[in-house]
């Protein structure tokens, strides 16, 4: 039994009435995984705001979701895999690619595998990636602000899997086509 509440638009807290609207708008209905965060205002705006910010960095949308599915991959949030995945089809991805990601192994693409590298360096270092995983990272082509936006990601991303995963957030239906386990 979750001690967590999964809200529903009538029982939000009042502080959360209006970004729960919004998303409900956008959506079409209301997320699981946002009635459950709704439970903290606080919370469910930041990581809006944060994701917000994320969405208008450097990276272009198929980099961004790189990045959020390499985070969810390791964080094991079956919600944000199968959210992205989702995003990533809608945004007419080759499978191979959205395969490579959920399976967490190297991507067919050089540039994105740089990519989820050096994302993955940034997890695994809390910040401190060591100098050859930034210059490969840079010789892929990157800037520096990507590389700056990537932490942008990584940190917006941990309070989504984090949150999702200490309140057993479910999966919507609408997502079931692109459930996702974690291996092992």
């Amino acid at each position: 039994m979750s001690v967590f509440i999964r809200h529903t638009p009538d029982t939000v807290p009042a502080a959360a009435r209006p970004t729960v609207e919004v998303v409900r708008r956008r959506f079409g209905h209301l997320p699981a995984a946002v009635a459950l965060m709704a439970e903290s205002p606080e919370l469910l705006t930041g990581f809006l705001a944060a994701n917000a910010a994320f969405e208008a960095s450097s990276l272009d949308p198929v980099r961004r979701e790189v990045v959020v599915l390499t985070v969810g991959t390791r964080n094991e949030c079956h919600v944000c895999v199968a959210l992205h995945t989702a995003a990533l089809t809608r945004l007419g991805v080759d499978a191979e690619l959205i395969h490579a990601l959920r399976a967490g192994t190297p991507l067919p693409d050089a540039r994105l595998e740089a990519l989820r590298t050096f994302t993955l360096a940034v997890l695994d270092h809390r910040g401190a990636v060591p100098e050859d995983a930034l210059r490969a990272f840079l010789d892929a082509g990157y800037q520096p602000r990507h590389a700056l936006d990537v932490v942008l990601g990584v940190g917006t991303y941990t309070i989504s899997t984090f949150a999702n995963r200490l309140t057993g957030a479910p999966l919507d239906p609408p997502l079931a086509a692109h459930a996702w386990e974690p291996a092992g």
